[in-house]
């Protein structure tokens, strides 16, 4: 009996439940900015106390947060499956991992992480990072928070692709489906005959790309969607 080869895509849905706001959230941290300036180099350039606390103030409510039972599902789904399982997520918070998942494919970078803009040098961020941090490898003072910004090539797409060209099953959960590249990765599943799942509070600007749709919280839908892949 051969097993399927599962791909997973997680957004910003799966995170909103421990109390990670999303991009569109009324109040939250990305209502109090311009992407533009928070979140491309040129606004780094222009401004990089304004974004190193801005990322600052998201790494410690990151590293407060609790992984909640959507992300604890995908965990066992790793542990429990025969075939393979690629969990890619958009996400830059470390709740997968928290959850006990491993091998997590964080395309646009990771908050706990810290990049040299000179050398390429990756080493753990400090919970506050400060403007001017001096790099572990080359000492020049060129660190950044480890994220993809807009206008920037997200992470591993090599990797994401291969395992798309095989995948069997793919599910998008809590994604808007109004990002590139990732928005596009259910047409390539589609291509191969994979299976496609979305689970999603609302449904994404991609759903009717999907032929199975499961509506409601990711607490809620993706301990069931595990359950029935685990059950054959």
């Amino acid at each position: 009996m051969t097993h399927p080869s599962i791909v997973i895509l997680t957004g910003a849905g799966i995170s909103a439940e421990s109390g990670l706001g999303t991009f569109r959230d009324e109040g939250g941290l990305w209502a109090q900015h311009r992407i533009e300036d928070v979140a491309t180099p040129e606004g780094f350039a222009r401004n990089p106390t304004l974004v190193i606390d801005f990322y600052n103030a998201r790494r410690a409510q990151a590293h407060e947060a609790v992984p909640n039972a959507g992300h604890a599902a995908l965990a066992r789904l790793q542990a429990e499956h025969k075939g393979e399982v690629l969990l890619v997520t958009q996400n830059v918070d470390s709740l997968h991992e928290k959850a006990g998942s491993s091998d997590v494919v964080h395309m646009h970078g990771e908050l706990a992480s810290a990049l040299c803009s000179n050398c390429g040098h990756r080493w753990t961020a400090q919970l506050h990072m400060k403007v001017g941090e001096a790099c572990p490898t080359c000492a020049q003072p060129t660190a950044r928070p480890d994220i993809v910004w807009f206008g920037e090539i997200p992470y591993h797409m090599e990797r994401i692709e291969a395992a798309l060209a095989q995948a069997d099953i793919f599910a998008a959960i809590g994604t808007s489906g109004n990002v590139y590249p990732a928005a596009g990765f259910v047409q390539m599943a589609r291509y191969v005959g994979a299976r496609t799942v979305e689970m999603n509070l609302d449904p994404s600007q991609t759903v009717d790309l999907f032929e199975d749709t499961r509506p409601g919280k990711a607490s809620e839908t993706v301990p069931q969607w595990v359950d029935d892949v685990l059950n054959g």
